[in-house]
C-alpha cells in the first residue's frame, strides 16, 4: 500500500512521481511505531468484535453447534468481504481528501484520518437501501442457494475479482470506480452461471436493475463535470472575493472562511462515500451470513409483534389481488418452480399467477403458525426466508410488468406486502455496520497517495484553486447523498474526478488530455474486465466447492 496516515512509499516502477512544483503539499507523513500498533490493534479488535457478535447471535437461537466447517467458511468469506471494503477505502479516499490537501486546508495525515472518521460515521448511519439494490442484481437461483457450493463460489468470485481490479487501477494511480467494478463482477457471475446451466448469458442478470444502475453510473460523471463547472461560474458571479479563485500561496493555509468551506465539503464527501459505498459490502456480508448461519440471520428475529400483525394483513390483501389475476386457476404441487422461472425470465406464463398466489398463502400460513419470526424453528428458517425473498422479487417484477395490467390500487396493495416481506428478510445487524465502517474507515487512512496525486496534479494544467476544490466537493457530496436516498450506487470517483475536470474547463485552466484518456480507458475497461475476471473465477470456484 502506497501511503498512509503513518507514512507513504514511493510510487511503483511503472509510475513516475510528478515533478515537484511551487505549493505542492507534503504527502509524506511521519512513520510511528505507536501509530502502527494502534492501527493493528484496531483491526484485531474489530475481528474479535465480529466473532463475539456472531457467537451471541447464534447462541440466542438456541441451536447446538455440531460442526465448525460453516464457521470456517464464514470467517474466510467475511475476511474477503471486509478486505474489499478496506481496499475500497484507500482506493477512493482521494475523492475526499485531494482538494483539502492541495489547497493546504489540512495536512495530508490529518486529512486522511478526518476522512476516515467521517467515512466510519457515514456507514453507521446509512439507510441500507443501496445494500439490497446491489444484491438484487444477482441471479435469484444463486441467492436462494447461497449456502451451497455455488453460492460460496459466487461470493468469492465477485469479491476477489473486484479486489484484483481495484488494486490494479490503484497501483497505476487511476481513480477507477469501486461501484462500477463490483457491479461488473456481479454481472460476470450471473452470465457465467447462466452459461454453465445451458442458458443464454443474457438470462443470468436482472437487466432492468442493471440498466437502472448503469444509467446512474454513466450519467454521474457527466453530471459531475457539468454541475461543478456551472457551480464555479455561479460562484464567480456571486462571490467576488479574488482570494477564492487564487492558487494557494506557497504552503500557507487559505483564509479561515475558505478553509472552513473546504473542510466542510471534504467532510460531506467522506460521509456520503461511507453511506453509499459502505452499503455494497453490507449486502454481500448479509448474503454470506444467510448462507452459513441461516438460523441467526435468514429472518429478522427482532421484528416487533406489531410488524408481524401488519404482515398478516398485507399478506391477505396481496393474496386476494394475485388470486383475482389467477382467474380461478389453481396448481397442484410446489409453486416455487413457476415463481422462480418468472423471476429469472420476467415472462408471465399460465402458472405464474396461481403459483404466486399459492406461495403467498403458504408464507402467510407459516407466519401465522409460529406467531412471530423469532419462533420459526431452525430447520424451517431457511425455507421461510427463501419463500419470502422469492415472493418479494416476483412482486417487484410484477409491479413493473405492463402485461400484468395492475391498477394503481392493486400496485399499492402489492407494494405494502413487499415492504412487509422486505422488513422480515432485508435487515442489517448493527455489528455488520460497525465492521464495515471500521474496514472502510481504516482503509481510508492508507494507500491514498497515488490517486491523490492524480486528482490533485494530473487532471488540470494549473494548481487547484480554493473555489475549484469546493465546487467539485459540493457537487460530489450532493450527488452521492441523493443517490443514497434513492438506493442507487454511484461512483464517488467518477463524480469527484469529473467535477475537478469540469472546474478546470470552466476556469479555462486547461486539461491534461493524457490523464483524461487514461481515466476514460479505466472507466470503459472496468465493466468488461471485472465481468471477465469474476466469470472466470466463478467457473473455477464452482468446480472446487
Amino acid at each position: 500500500m502506497a501511503g498512509s496516515a503513518i507514512g507513504s512509499y514511493a510510487p511503483g516502477r511503472n509510475q513516475t512521481a510528478p515533478e515537484p512544483h511551487h505549493g505542492r503539499p507534503n504527502l509524506d507523513g511521519n512513520r510511528s511505531i505507536l501509530t502502527a500498533i494502534i492501527f493493528t490493534g484496531a483491526i484485531a479488535a474489530a475481528l474479535a468484535y465480529v466473532a463475539y457478535s456472531i457467537y451471541l447471535d447464534v447462541d440466542a437461537t438456541g441451536v447446538q453447534v455440531t460442526t465448525y466447517l460453516p464457521y470456517i467458511l464464514l470467517f474466510v468469506a467475511l475476511i474477503i468481504a471486509l478486505g474489499f471494503e478496506f481496499v475500497n477505502g484507500f482506493h477512493d479516499t482521494a475523492n475526499a481528501v485531494a482538494t483539502v490537501i492541495y489547497t493546504h486546508s489540512l495536512p495530508a495525515n490529518v486529512a486522511v484520518v478526518w476522512s476516515g472518521f467521517f467515512n466510519f460515521l457515514g456507514v453507521l448511519l446509512s439507510s441500507g437501501a443501496v445494500a439490497f439494490g446491489i444484491v438484487s442484481l444477482l441471479p435469484v437461483e444463486l441467492i436462494l442457494q447461497v449456502g451451497s457450493g455455488a453460492g460460496f463460489a459466487m461470493v468469492f468470485a465477485l469479491l476477489i475479482a473486484a479486489i484484483i481490479w481495484n488494486l490494479g487501477t490503484w497501483y497505476f494511480g487511476l481513480p477507477a470506480s469501486s461501484s462500477h467494478t463490483l457491479i461488473g463482477s456481479i454481472i460476470g457471475v450471473g452470465v457465467a452461471n447462466a452459461l454453465l446451466h445451458g442458458r443464454s448469458g443474457t438470462s443470468g442478470v436482472d437487466w432492468t436493475k442493471a440498466t437502472e444502475i448503469g444509467w446512474s453510473l454513466l450519467l454521474s460523471p457527466v453530471f459531475g463535470f457539468m454541475a461543478a463547472g456551472a457551480l464555479l461560474l455561479v460562484l464567480r458571479f456571486v462571490v467576488r472575493n479574488p482570494a477564492l479563485y487564487a492558487e494557494p500561496k506557497g504552503k500557507e493555509p487559505p483564509p479561515w472562511w475558505i478553509r472552513g468551506i473546504l473542510i466542510a465539503t471534504c467532510t460531506g464527501v467522506s460521509f456520503a462515500h461511507g453511506s453509499n459505498d459502505g452499503q455494497k459490502g453490507m449486502g454481500l456480508i448479509m448474503l454470506i451470513l444467510i448462507g452459513t448461519v441461516p438460523t441467526a440471520y435468514a429472518l429478522n428475529r427482532a421484528l416487533p409483534d406489531s410488524s408481524v400483525a401488519q404482515f398478516k394483513l398485507t399478506s391477505q390483501a396481496a393474496s386476494e389481488v394475485v388470486a383475482k389475476k389467477a382467474a380461478g386457476y389453481d396448481i397442484i404441487g410446489d409453486p416455487r418452480p413457476a415463481v422462480t422461472a418468472y423471476v429469472a425470465a420476467h415472462k408471465i406464463e399460465g402458472g405464474t399467477y396461481p403459483s404466486l398466489s399459492t406461495l403467498i398463502k403458504q408464507i402467510g400460513e407459516q407466519v401465522d403458525q409460529y406467531g412471530t419470526l423469532a419462533k420459526v424453528p431452525a430447520e424451517a428458517v431457511g425455507n421461510t426466508r427463501n419463500d419470502m425473498y422469492l415472493a418479494s422479487e416476483a412482486i417487484r417484477f410484477l409491479m413493473k410488468d405492463k402485461e400484468s395490467e395492475l391498477s394503481s390500487a392493486e400496485v399499492g396493495t402489492l407494494n405494502a406486502y413487499k415492504k412487509s416481506l422486505d422488513e422480515a428478510t432485508r435487515f442489517i445487524p448493527t455489528w455488520v455496520k460497525v465492521a464495515v465502517a471500521i474496514a472502510l474507515g481504516l482503509g481510508t487512512m492508507v494507500g491514498w497517495k497515488r490517486i491523490v496525486i492524480t486528482v490533485g496534479e494530473k487532471i488540470g494544467k494549473t494548481h487547484l484553486t480554493y473555489a475549484q476544490g469546493a465546487s467539485a466537493e459540493l457537487v460530489a457530496a450532493g450527488t452521492i447523498g441523493a443517490a443514497d436516498m434513492f438506493g442507487l450506487p454511484v461512483s464517488t470517483t467518477h463524480v469527484l474526478s469529473s467535477g475537478v475536470a469540469g472546474t478546470m474547463a470552466a476556469n479555462r485552466s486547461g486539461l491534461q488530455l493524457t490523464t483524461l484518456r487514461n481515466l476514460a480507458m479505466a472507466w470503459i475497461l472496468t465493466l468488461p474486465v471485472a465481468m471477465l475476471l469474476s466469470g472466470t473465477l466463478y467457473v473455477i470456484f464452482s468446480r472446487l466447492f
